[in-house]
């Protein structure tokens, strides 16, 4: 397992936060349990296997909301 921190824009509603939960999640590779949009800091923290998906499907999978990932870092587990 990695462990991912995302940068995200600032984010302005609690939608916006459960939208970006919610696309996290539903992503293959990703411990579902794990992830954590954090709102005040507009960070996403989560576990993924790097071996099935890869932290630019899951940056994707934010951008494609409409949400720009400012920057990620991944630590491998």
């Amino acid at each position: 397992m990695s462990k991912a921190m995302l940068q995200l824009e600032t984010l302005s509603c609690p939608s916006c936060l459960q939208k970006i939960e919610h696309a996290v999640k539903g992503q293959n590779g990703v411990d579902a349990d794990s992830v954590k949009v954090l709102f005040n800091s507009s960070k996403v923290k989560l576990n993924f296997d790097s071996e099935i998906t890869s932290i630019e499907t899951i940056e994707k999978a934010i951008e494609k909301l409409g949400y720009s990932v400012i920057h990620s870092k991944v630590k491998k587990a």
